[in-house]
């Protein structure tokens, strides 16, 4: 057994998550955030693991008894983090039955838990779940610490930054600490020598380019937060607001630099909510990875209104292979209710265009069921992807996520959520999103799935994929979309239709 201060645990469950999607179609995706929080408590002298439990294929009695068999942490840190900016929650079934099988293995097991839906709902989390703190922000200081209190014997933990916890039976609730103002001396790489970096792989769309080539594959990240305020995101809440802080170039390409001599990495995810954004700083870390040449196929987020004619052609040279782009409605009126309302139909499609026409993929993002949808302008959003025709496109439906403003709305107006956390999740079967003043969530996610193999049966889309990644991406993409999902709430309205 090895003696280790601070052992992390990534939890989750791909089939419960994904459904048969996660077989083949999805990520397998490195735990960025505790990567760079092992890095942290690295440099203050703390010993560390990570236990990344999807990759290792780890199910939660699995993780609790590896701890017991392979460490004695002093602290164990939970972190609840998705790998896309909202999908914290999805995870927390996961991160509930890890926590309580540590527990039954050591009862004595001290579990501090962090992440996106952790922040948004500190005190339910230290109800609810079975652990000892709960850190209410961004978690490194805290993590560290209450590490500093358990090692040295102390109870002082009303000391620590944004930290909740139980005191004598009561909860306590420490003020929050200021956020970390220089990323790049405080976190300035991930420890991706703890990780299974044999493990990991790509999206299949990221790689449509050379689709037997998903792994390696890494996520790493460039800048933290968002200065938007969409009110279906919650990626602000470990932040306490919007909130954009940036590592330099040079700290980016050097741990670039480690993926891809150590590790042989060439498929790369920049995690940023909004990479393409601060000029200088996307520039910047373009001009290095031009230096390199590594010929590297990175993907990244954009909005519509930062994707800048300018930027193109070194984000291309670069190796930036695809952007991410939030369209979400095809309704301008819809966008407006979600603070997305800047740019028009025609801005939305001059943009995809002006980008494929730079030699990059285009994966555009829609939603279903905002608060203002109905049938007509959701069929506008289906309309305007399968006009726009990127790459590949992800259909959401509207979530009300803790942390979210939309989270907010539907408790003021006692809008039916779900009823436990994976029903959060966008793919899983247990899924329920919000409701419109005309749709129900059924219909709502019904008009979804089917918008899904519409769009990836579209004889236009199809000839697109044909003619630029081969027939073999088109066998792909067809054998995808016989994947049908199974849908709790819709499979009951159907059965309520025929009564």
């Amino acid at each position: 057994m090895n003696n280790i201060d601070i052992v992390f645990i990534n939890p989750g469950a791909m089939k419960a998550v994904y459904q048969e999607l996660g077989t083949e179609i999805s990520a397998i995706e490195p735990p960025s955030l505790a990567a760079l929080f092992a890095t942290y408590v690295r440099k203050k002298g703390a010993s560390v693991a990570i236990i990344d439990a999807p990759a290792l294929n780890l199910d939660p009695l699995q993780v609790a008894e590896r701890l017991v068999k392979d460490y004695n942490p002093k602290l164990i840190v939970m972190v609840v983090y998705g790998f896309q900016p909202s999908a914290s929650t999805q995870n927390m079934p996961a991160a509930s039955q890890t926590c309580r099988e540590i527990k039954k293995q050591n009862p004595q097991a001290q579990i501090l838990i962090t992440g996106t839906h952790i922040a948004a709902l500190p005190k339910q989390t230290l109800e609810e779940e079975d652990v000892d703190f709960v850190c209410t922000q961004e978690g490194p200081q805290t993590i560290w610490g209450v590490y500093e209190c358990l090692q040295n014997g102390r109870n002082d933990f009303d000391r620590v930054p944004s930290l909740l916890y139980k005191k004598e039976g009561r909860i306590v609730s420490n003020p929050k600490g200021p956020l970390l103002e220089n990323l790049t001396e405080a976190m300035p790489g991930g420890a991706w020598d703890l990780l299974p970096m044999e493990k990991y792989r790509a999206h299949n769309w990221h790689c449509f380019e050379r689709i037997e080539e998903r792994m390696p594959y890494a996520s790493l990240h460039t800048s933290l937060g968002c200065p938007y305020r969409c009110s279906f995101c919650c990626i602000n809440a470990p932040f306490g607001g919007s909130s954009y802080r940036l590592w330099k170039p040079e700290a980016v390409i050097k741990e670039i630099d480690i993926l891809v001599n150590r590790y042989g990495v060439k498929n790369i995810k920049f995690v940023d909510e909004m990479f393409v954004l601060n000029r200088r700083h996307v520039m910047d870390i373009c001009d290095l990875l031009i230096e390199r040449n590594y010929g590297l196929n990175i993907w990244a987020y954009a909005r519509v209104d930062t994707v800048k004619d300018a930027f193109l052609d070194r984000l291309n040279r670069a190796g930036i292979r695809w952007l991410a782009l939030g369209i979400e409605s095809g309704s301008k009126h819809v966008r407006d209710g979600v603070d997305k309302g800047r740019f028009g139909a025609e801005d939305i499609l001059r943009v995809v265009k002006n980008i494929q026409n730079a030699g990059i993929n285009v994966i555009g993002n829609y939603i279903f069921g905002l608060p203002d949808d109905t049938y007509e302008t959701m069929q506008q959003t289906l309309d305007l992807a399968l006009e726009a025709r990127c790459e590949f496109a992800n259909f959401y439906c509207a979530m009300a996520y803790p942390g979210s403003k939309l989270y907010q709305m539907a408790l003021e107006n006692s809008w039916d959520l779900p009823e436990n956390w994976i029903g959060y999740s966008q793919h899983s079967y247990e899924t329920m999103p919000l409701r419109t003043d005309t749709l129900t969530a059924a219909e709502v996610l019904a008009f979804r799935d089917q918008a899904f193999h519409t769009y990836f049966s579209d004889p236009d889309y199809l000839l697109l994929a044909e003619k630029k990644f081969g027939t073999q991406v088109v066998d792909h993409i067809k054998e995808m979309n016989k994947i049908q999902l199974q849908r709790k709430i819709v499979e009951e309205a159907l059965i309520c239709s025929k009564i």
